[in-house]
């Protein structure tokens, strides 16, 4: 994906937002919802529009939406990639498109400056409604694709993500590796790209997000203009549940390394979940704090066994995944586990003491306005509060839903939602002898 950049641009990259972003919304003619923040000072603005269109959309079809978002920029109207990629660079304007899990994204950062702006807007406007997906684009997008799913076939880690992933969500659409297999990927042709493109960029599918130095009249006009190219289409069906796993399991693939990487966990939160803030706090004690964490201490502190341990919950539009990850040396591998488990069986039975509890709730407020203090940042979360349907208050009242979040809160969602026995483990690496 083409990254262009002015000097100007990283310089802009230093100055910061409002910590309390006032979050307007509205629909478009066309259905589009649109999250827009007005933030002064700065000549610049930053531009998303987020599609349902990530990988839980491929069907079986895997690596469909990546290879769809990646192909976005090479071609669209009349101009090539080379002369997309000058239109961007002429007005110092930053174009990038992603594909995840959940969603895809088209972004564009730009200047305020009118023709700058409005031929940064044109073009990315381009690119949304007339994307050419032309043969020789495709083929050479496709081929590198193709090459880095062979390269992961040479990394322990990514080895490790796939398999982890297809233990926690069997035939669930989460459940495979978003940019595809070597075996799907080269089933793939252009027609599945167009198909693909033409039911999931509609405008009834598209959440924009506008935050920078526009007029809320501006803003309007910007979004309109931006899907009045796409047909208005309609929301795909909502995603299936997510199935609990109905038994432990464990999974070694064996590989030719030194280290062996651990990976445990099981489906875990959603970004709505009620239980969300004390699971968020909760593993900040457990492994989300780094340096000052639970399995931190245990796993590398006191016995040396990694050089870090650490846990997560990825909430997603359906329960993400509870990971716990770890890197140790083969022959330490059982020890390592042995340590992990006891760890996260002891958090879940006894919770967080008083004073891991008061450190951790002063340690994520205290350095949550440094995560959104640049309008790029600050569009990342509306983009998020946008799509998964947030209340528009959520960054203003985060602070506060975690200083509600007890002890007891904490030890009740992890009993609740970390079971134990269903534990999905995954080690990748040498067998010790």
């Amino acid at each position: 994906m083409r990254v262009l950049f002015f000097s100007f641009m990283l310089l802009m990259l230093s100055q910061t937002a409002s910590a309390t972003a006032k979050i307007e919304h509205w629909q478009t003619p066309q259905g589009s919802r649109v999250y827009y923040v007005r933030t002064e000072g700065l000549p610049m603005v930053d531009v998303q529009v987020l599609f349902d269109a990530g990988s839980a959309r491929d069907g079986d079809k895997f690596g469909l939406a990546a290879l769809t978002a990646g192909l976005l920029d090479t071609g669209a109207g009349d101009w090539n990639a080379d002369q997309i990629a000058e239109r961007f660079e002429s007005v110092g304007a930053n174009f990038g498109a992603a594909s995840g899990i959940d969603y895809a994204t088209v972004s564009l950062r730009t200047l305020t400056d009118k023709p700058l702006f409005d031929k940064a807007l044109a073009t990315m406007q381009m690119i949304l409604g007339k994307p050419r997906f032309a043969n020789a684009d495709f083929e050479r997008e496709k081929s590198r694709t193709l090459a880095g799913l062979k390269q992961q076939e040479e990394s322990p880690g990514d080895l490790a993500n796939i398999a982890f992933y297809q233990a926690l969500y069997g035939k669930h659409p989460y459940a495979h590796p978003d940019s595809g297999t070597l075996q799907t990927v080269a089933a793939l042709t252009r027609d599945d790209v167009q198909g693909f493109y033409q039911q999931y960029y509609v405008a009834a599918n598209a959440v924009i997000v506008i935050v920078g130095d526009l007029s809320k009249a501006q803003a309007e006009q910007t979004a309109e203009n931006l899907v009045k190219g796409l047909p208005v289409g309609e929301k795909p069906a909502a995603l299936p549940d997510v199935p609990m796993p109905v038994e432990g399991g464990a999974q070694h693939i064996e590989f030719p390394s030194t280290q062996t990487h651990v990976l445990v966990g099981l489906p875990g939160t959603y970004r709505k979940d009620p239980d969300y803030f004390s699971l968020y706090v909760g593993n900040h004690i457990l492994g989300g704090g780094s340096l000052v964490s639970k399995l931190f201490d245990e796993v590398r502190e006191k016995r040396g066994l990694a050089y870090s341990a650490a846990s997560a919950f990825i909430p997603m539009l359906k329960p993400g995944p509870f990971l716990i990850n770890l890197q140790t040396r083969n022959d330490q591998t059982p020890e390592a586990l042995k340590v992990l488990n006891k760890t996260l069986a002891n958090f879940i039975s006894q919770g967080p003491s008083e004073t891991e509890l008061t450190a951790a709730k002063q340690n994520i407020t205290g350095g949550f306005a440094m995560r959104f203090d640049t309008n790029k940042e600050l569009a990342g979360y509306v983009g998020m509060i946008g799509f998964y349907d947030m209340p528009l208050d959520y960054l203003d009242s985060f602070q506060q839903n975690i200083e509600k979040v007890t002890g007891a809160s904490i030890t009740d969602a992890f009993k609740r939602r970390v079971s134990l026995p269903l534990l999905q483990t995954v080690t990748v690496g040498k067998s010790a002898k």
